[in-house]
């Protein structure tokens, strides 16, 4: 079962308070946790960043491996976990695919750490 079968990023901000303010459920502790392992990768924030940097936005598989330095399929199978964790959306060109970041995604998480 993926993250986004339990508990979508984009719906974390929505339904679960900042952990500051009350306990969190099993549920949605576990799945934080799920979400912020995906997170917790040098090389996964790399590729957060370098995607968010990318011109439009967006870029495939031959875009990132040489500035990581990493095998396409190692920074594939990155590129995998955070489009499970509901992190970065694939569109499918051709015979490349291209990764996005989904809106707001990021901005879920922080929210909920938040202080407030």
């Amino acid at each position: 079962m993926t993250l986004t079968e339990l508990l979508p990023i984009r719906d974390l901000q929505s339904c679960c308070a900042p952990i500051t303010r009350e306990p969190l459920s099993v549920l949605n502790a576990e799945s934080l946790a799920v979400s912020l392992k995906a997170l917790a990768d040098p090389a996964r924030l790399r590729i957060l960043s370098m995607v968010a940097a990318h011109a439009d936005k967006e870029a495939c598989v031959c875009d990132l491996t040489e500035p990581l330095g990493l095998s396409q399929p190692t920074v594939s199978h990155h590129l995998k976990v955070l489009v499970d964790a509901g992190y970065l959306t694939r569109s499918k060109r051709g015979t490349w695919a291209y990764f996005a970041i989904v809106p707001g995604s990021l901005d879920s998480v922080a929210g909920l750490l938040a202080t407030v």
